[in-house]
């Protein structure tokens, strides 16, 4: 694993990828934040040794590297997920890339639907803990010199970045909510019963990635901070058709508030 990374990492570095300040990896329909980066330099996934490739509409499978919130960035324009069909060593590789890359701080969104009661579509929910429900990304031999055989989770998201986040949203009068995100595989969308079982754990939302990356990120001791927006309910007589393409629809229509957030936090670090 280390071989293929100090390749993917060297590949990037060559192409004038260089000591940026933080990473992040932007989910479904969300991916219009990148918009926001300056002088920057675009690279497909396909053409990146090692990496594997997005599948999913909504993620366009990019890797930019520019300035961002007056930082310097590498954003993953497009994630992986185990409903795709990859395993451990290929979730953890672009993650592992961007650390290796001198990433300190690792910024993630993502689309998800919301169990907690108090939430409407539309909303922007700080992750503050999660549950995994996904095999964890780091079963498998253990390379000691990327990060320890038992990493400790007792802090999996960033208390500063979250408090500061939330100054932040009060000072852009950003409507936004705290919570615990639940990741499953995918690719089905919940049944209400998986609704109900999902909330009586103490989900406040649920969607089908994240987790995995901050377990890896985590393993590297780097700094997380994750949003999700929330683009359908699955609350009890809320509960509606949802597509993938509705949940495009909606997570665009809160991604300037998210960008907000995000742009805030980074140009504060």
């Amino acid at each position: 694993m280390l071989e293929r990374i100090n390749e993917t990492t060297e590949f990037l570095r060559s192409a004038g990828i260089t000591d940026p300040d933080a990473g992040i990896i932007l989910g479904t329909g969300l991916g219009g934040l990148t918009a926001k980066i300056n002088n920057r330099t675009e690279i497909d996934y396909k053409d990146i040794p090692n990496f594997p490739v997005a599948t999913v509409e909504g993620h366009e499978g990019k890797l930019i590297y520019g300035e961002f919130g007056r930082k310097k960035i590498v954003a993953m324009k497009g994630r992986f997920h185990y409903y795709e069909g990859y395993g451990s060593e290929m979730m953890a590789l672009p993650v592992r890339v961007l650390k290796y890359l001198g990433i300190k701080s690792l910024f993630l969104s993502n689309a998800a639907g919301g169990v907690n009661p108090a939430f409407e579509i539309g909303d922007i929910m700080i992750i503050t803990d999660h549950i995994n429900l996904l095999p964890n990304p780091l079963i498998g031999r253990n390379d000691d010199r990327i990060g320890p055989r038992f990493p400790d989770m007792g802090e999996a998201y960033d208390k500063y970045l979250v408090n500061k986040a939330l100054l932040i949203a009060q000072e852009h009068n950003i409507k936004v909510h705290k919570g615990v995100y639940l990741a499953t595989s995918g690719p089905t969308f919940e049944t209400p019963s998986e609704y109900r079982y999902f909330r009586i754990i103490g989900a406040d939302a649920v969607g089908m990635s994240t987790a995995p990356e901050v377990i890896i990120a985590r393993q590297m001791n780097l700094a997380c901070f994750a949003v999700s927006i929330i683009t359908d309910l699955g609350v009890e007589g809320k509960i509606g058709y949802t597509t993938h393409d509705s949940v495009i629809k909606e997570a665009a229509k809160a991604e300037e508030r998210m960008t907000t957030i995000m742009t805030d936090l980074i140009a504060s670090l």
